[in-house]
């Protein structure tokens, strides 16, 4: 469920993605007219633990004001728009490391265990907005309220939980800028050998798209970068139906194909399938701004019914794509069509196009993060330094791209380092933090404790195993 497209919006006059709104949004509360205080560096507003009767009493949900408030409807298209990204071209790799059949159980089980932390997120915020008497709260906000309200040991801790959420999320997204100079110089590479002699080397690509990517990152007007994610959406709808097309085509029997892949291979199918799935970034300012917040959440509410049908998309499209090319099958489903074919070139040039215009909006989240961090140190300097600060992160994309160039072992990177820690293990720390000083708060036989650490066991081995599979994988391709 992890978008690597980014868009404008055009009501908020920013960039969208499935992390960003979270990261540069202004916090909420001065929004909605709840005094803040700064407390050793905190957001939070400052407040007195209330009692458990005034925190029952106090309801989150009546005191957002919100000036475009969505539906239910409106959410779960939201939901389903920022969930299908790129990602979903590299889930027949991801079943090419897992087997046919495990692949698909698999997936769903990913899946599964995303959902319920996603859930888990969204109830400790809402049990954090009543405490500290907030109409609303971002990601890393419900990290720090968590640690700020929580166990008095892991107080001083909540800065620095704030802080390691937004690293890991600066982390994601400029990983996602190294995919995608990696997606665009392979997608090109493929079509422009078809025409030339003798072949140039990936790495050649994508020097020669530095200075492009250089030009979209130097745009500080967002508003000039609006139309690239029109012409963006456009390319990848089209991309899209036509590698579907492809797939579907002469499908081969099942007989022959792997249906369970060796052990050694399953950490690479678990960073590539929570990269395309982990969408635990567009939780909550999805939910900050519907009509109904209490109708995200329950049976079925729009959470569930928009994960099944993201997880169900993205296994069809594991299975049969990695049922159509088996042992053939590349990074992105893309470099599998046919090199000869004018229609698949186009499929090639069209995606690659959408992903090299989306660049700029992508870009422009990690950048945001990193300079409000750093531009006081520039002094009256900061329109210069800042330009620099720009060509330099883009050499480093550009930089990391050339040194990994195989884009399946990079996207599982990706995913195993960022994702596994941002969907599986904050969410679990966080209820533990949340639940640590209520009576009865881990339930009989204190269930919560074992469930929550089981997740991050898993989390942290996925971890491990992830990120070592892929650093292996990515140095026998070098070599």
């Amino acid at each position: 469920m992890h978008p690597v497209m980014a868009e404008y919006d055009f009501k908020k006059e920013g960039v969208r993605t499935d992390l960003s709104e979270m990261v540069l949004s202004k916090y909420k509360c001065e929004r909605n007219e709840v005094p803040i205080t700064l407390t050793n560096g905190s957001t939070l507003p400052l407040v007195e633990r209330s009692n458990d009767e005034a925190t029952e009493s106090y309801n989150p949900f009546e005191h957002r004001k919100l000036t475009h408030p969505t539906t239910d409807a409106d959410t779960l298209i939201h939901l389903l728009k920022g969930s299908l990204g790129s990602g979903i071209l590299a889930m027949p790799m991801a079943f090419k490391s897992a087997g046919l059949f495990f692949g698909l159980f698999a997936t769903f089980f990913i899946g599964a265990i995303c959902t319920y932390c996603v859930h888990i997120l969204v109830k400790c915020a809402h049990i954090l907005c009543k405490r500290t008497q907030t109409p609303s709260l971002g990601f890393a906000e419900v990290a720090e309220a968590a640690f700020l309200v929580g166990p008095r040991p892991v107080q001083k801790y909540a800065r620095l939980a704030k802080a390691t959420i937004n690293l890991f999320l600066v982390l994601d997204l400029v990983g996602c800028c190294c995919v995608y100079v990696v997606f665009v110089s392979e997608n090109i590479k493929q079509v422009a050998d078809f025409y030339m002699e003798p072949d140039l080397d990936v790495r050649i690509y994508m020097i020669m798209a530095l200075p492009f990517l250089i030009c979209l990152s130097l745009v500080r007007n967002l508003k000039y970068l609006a139309p690239f994610s029109m012409v963006a959406n456009g390319f990848i709808a089209a991309g899209l139906g036509i590698t579907f097309y492809y797939i579907f085509s002469d499908l081969p029997s099942i007989e022959n194909v792997n249906k369970i892949s060796s052990w050694k291979d399953m950490p690479l199918f678990f960073g590539i399938a929570i990269f395309a799935l982990e969408g635990i970034g567009v939780v909550m300012p999805l939910e900050n701004n519907m009509e109904t917040p209490s109708h995200f959440l329950g049976c079925p509410g729009v959470l569930n019914i928009g994960m099944f049908f993201v997880v169900s998309l993205y296994s069809t499209v594991g299975f049969f794509g990695y049922l159509k090319y088996q042992d053939d099958t590349k990074g992105s489903i893309t470099l599998n069509l046919e090199q000869s074919s004018m229609l698949a070139q186009s499929v090639k040039v069209m995606i690659a196009t959408a992903i090299f215009l989306t660049y700029g909006l992508q870009f422009y989240v990690p950048m945001e993060i990193i300079w409000k961090n750093i531009k006081h140190i520039f002094g009256s300097r900061k329109v210069v330094a800042e330009y620099i600060v720009r060509i330099v992160l883009v050499t480093f994309t550009v930089g990391m791209a050339i040194t990994i160039p195989n884009l399946g072992p990079f996207i599982s990177l990706v995913g195993a380092i960022c994702l596994s820690t941002l969907g599986l293990m904050f969410p679990s720390i966080i209820e533990l933090v949340t639940f640590w000083e209520q009576d009865h708060g881990f339930g009989f036989c204190f269930w919560k404790l074992w469930k929550n650490l089981l997740i991050i066991a898993f989390g942290f081995l996925g971890f491990l195993t992830g990120t070592y599979t892929s650093m292996c994988e990515i140095t026998n391709n070098s070599n």
